[in-house]
């Protein structure tokens, strides 16, 4: 299996006469966040709430900026997130993913929106209701 890319772009929330960025970010369902390179952060002018300690695929931990919030988007689908200040490209992890319920091919290498939800992202909550009669 080779490297997935989801065309997606990125915009500050708080900040709309910043212009959004479109970038190629790679997909990795082993990551839990959005990441994001410093001069992504820069451009975007992305406030900085607090150090996070992070472990990289290495085993090193690294103290990161966590900025935001940013609102990615990609097809039809929309997420409210925070990222991580690390590496030198966007990597797509899978509270994103989740979050605008997309699909993984990896066979085709792609990633879609969840054809069985194809005009909004479904989300699974689970709780137990009562009948209160």
């Amino acid at each position: 299996m080779g490297l997935i890319y989801a065309n997606i772009t990125l915009a500050n929330v708080r900040k709309s006469e910043i212009k959004p960025l479109a970038v190629a970010a790679l997909v990795d369902t082993g990551s839990v966040h959005l990441c994001i390179p410093e001069h992504i952060a820069f451009q975007l002018d992305l406030d900085t709430y607090e150090e996070r300690e992070v472990e990289t695929a290495d085993g090193s931990s690294h103290r990161r900026p966590y900025v935001g919030p940013i609102l990615l988007r990609f097809e039809n689908r929309v997420c409210l997130t925070g990222a991580m200040v690390l590496g030198n490209e966007v990597l797509l992890g899978a509270i994103p993913m989740e979050d605008m319920d997309l699909v993984v091919h990896p066979n085709y290498r792609t990633v879609t929106v969840n054809p069985a939800n194809p005009n909004f992202a479904v989300s699974k909550a689970k709780a137990i209701f009562r009948n209160r009669d």
